[in-house]
């Protein structure tokens, strides 16, 4: 077996649909999210609209903020909408959907990192793996310490045989959280793929080890398939 169909065989299937997995990805880790409430540009056309300016200092302030507050709260309504709008259409296999709602929310909303994340998973699930990396990127720009989107992007950058950049994003991920037992199964694979038989089995068992004490079954059997796939195969070193 060669190198090139050892990896889609290892690599590319496995586990991929777990660890991007787009509807999930909330129980995975808690998500930090980037300020996106904006104030309205022209702070005087609202209160002006509004017929207070000639309210005290004090009232004008309150209203302001009650304005500020309304505004904030149709931003993240909007935002919602958007967000689960696209994880029904990722559900029904809806790429092409999911990806419209998503470059919505980030042209609304640009620094938020989620959105970004979201759209890089959306993008790789339509083989365009440069794009994804791109919003990954972004993400992590937002966000320094997203360890799901450098597992993500570890991912994607993996899938173009860019197995020292991968292996550096999965490294970062695992920095920032090292218990995050996926980073550990997809550094055991790029591992796998370089050749470093031993040390791949000791991130994916490391991995392993993890996803029981967390008490996941469905993690668990997928990592033991991996685990058996790997065993089984011929060393990756040779072609």
């Amino acid at each position: 077996m060669n190198l090139k169909s050892l990896t889609y065989s290892v690599f590319a299937k496995p586990l991929i649909y777990i660890i991007l997995g787009f509807l999930s990805i909330i129980d995975t880790l808690p998500l930090v999210l980037a300020d996106t409430t904006e104030p309205p540009k022209n702070i005087d056309s609202v209160i002006t609209d509004h017929s207070f300016s000639a309210l005290p200092q004090s009232h004008r302030r309150l209203q302001t903020n009650f304005i500020l507050a309304q505004i904030g709260d149709r931003d993240d309504q909007e935002r919602s909408r958007l967000i689960q709008e696209a994880n029904v259409f990722y559900g029904q296999g809806n790429f092409a959907a999911a990806e419209e709602n998503l470059r919505k929310l980030t042209k609304k909303f640009p620094k938020d990192a989620f959105g970004h994340y979201q759209l890089g998973n959306v993008l790789y699930q339509q083989e365009k793996a440069e794009e994804a990396i791109g919003e990954y990127k972004q993400a992590i720009r937002l966000n320094s310490s997203y360890a799901l989107a450098h597992n993500a992007m570890g991912i994607a950058l993996a899938s173009q045989s860019r197995w020292e950049e991968a292996i550096a994003e999965f490294q970062k991920a695992l920095k920032i959280n090292p218990e995050y037992a996926d980073a550990l199964a997809s550094l055991g694979q790029v591992l796998w793929q370089k050749g470093n038989r031993d040390e791949a089995l000791t991130s994916v068992n490391k991995a392993l080890n993890i996803f029981k004490a967390q008490n996941r079954p469905d993690k668990v059997y997928q990592v033991q398939q991996l685990l058996q796939k790997m065993k089984t195969t011929e060393d990756p070193s040779v072609s």
